[in-house]
Parts: structure tokens; C-alpha cells; sequence
């Protein structure tokens, strides 16, 4: 569970966590992977709960250090969980590995991150994870904002 920075909790759950561990970078021939985070507000307070995640397509682009996720296929899953939930399980933002243990955002990252906060739409906020091969990170965003804020992991 990580602090957000606007108050509240995100959590990932345990079988989102699980299935972007298996995408970890922790061998020479993996590529980097990446998808969608979907979830829910938890109403009445600023609780965010990542319930699922989409993994690679085969309309994406992958390589040991670039990821490109094609729109159209992630957001077929993203359209057809919203429905199935009846409007609960929304898209909360983004996930991809990195091939380092301690993961950062390299500047493509936090351009394409920016870009995505100030033109894309969504509710109120964007989350953004990085899995390493040791740990994994995360940064919250707000709508039409260009500031990236880190996440604190807590108990």
C-alpha cells in the first residue's frame, strides 16, 4: 500500500501485483512490458484500489528498453471492464517494468506521463508504476497538471 500524495491510500491488489511481478525485467532476455491499471474510488474517501491490469498485446511494440502500448486493443479490455462492473472498475492509469532494481522514470517516461495528464481524459488523477527487478514504484498525477509526485509505501 503507498500514501498518496493528495491524501489516501493506493493499494494494488494482491493479483494485479502478482501478475506484473511475472513481467519483471530480472533476466537478460525479457523484454520491458507494460499495460493499463483498473480499478476503483473507494466512495467516501480518497482510497484508490487497483483491482486488475492488462499485460502485453500483440498490437504492442516491446524491447529490452521501450515498451509502446497500442491504444486500441488496452482500451477494448478498459470499455468492456467498465461495463461488466456496472461503471465501478474504471481506468486509473499506467504500468511498465524497467530492467533496474530501484526503479525511476527516464525522461520519455515523465514526458509521455505529462503528456498524458494534461491531454488525455480521466477523472481526477493518473497513476503511473514501474516495476524493477527489486521494487516496484509508483507516481501520481492530476488532471491538466505537469507536476509527478512519488508515492511512500506504508505498512
Amino acid at each position: 500500500m503507498f500514501k498518496r500524495h493528495f491524501d489516501g491510500f493506493f493499494k494494488i491488489s494482491n493479483l494485479a501485483h502478482i501478475v506484473m511481478l511475472q513481467f519483471a525485467q530480472d533476466e537478460i532476455h525479457k523484454p520491458e512490458s507494460g499495460g493499463v491499471l483498473l480499478g476503483r474510488h473507494i466512495v467516501n474517501t480518497k482510497n484508490i484500489v487497483v483491482d486488475r491490469v492488462t499485460t502485453p498485446m500483440p498490437a504492442d511494440r516491446q524491447a529490452r528498453f521501450r515498451f509502446f502500448r497500442s491504444r486500441n486493443a488496452h482500451q477494448q479490455v478498459i470499455d468492456q471492464v467498465w461495463q461488466e462492473s456496472k461503471e465501478t472498475c474504471t481506468y486509473l492509469g499506467e504500468w511498465h517494468t524497467h530492467p533496474e532494481s530501484v526503479p525511476t522514470p527516464s525522461l520519455v517516461d515523465q514526458f509521455d506521463w505529462r503528456r498524458k495528464l494534461m491531454f488525455d481524459r480521466f477523472s481526477e488523477h493518473l497513476f503511473f508504476v514501474i516495476v524493477g527487478t527489486y521494487e516496484l514504484r509508483v507516481w501520481e498525477g492530476r488532471f491538466r497538471c505537469s507536476s509527478l509526485f512519488p508515492l511512500e509505501i506504508t505498512n
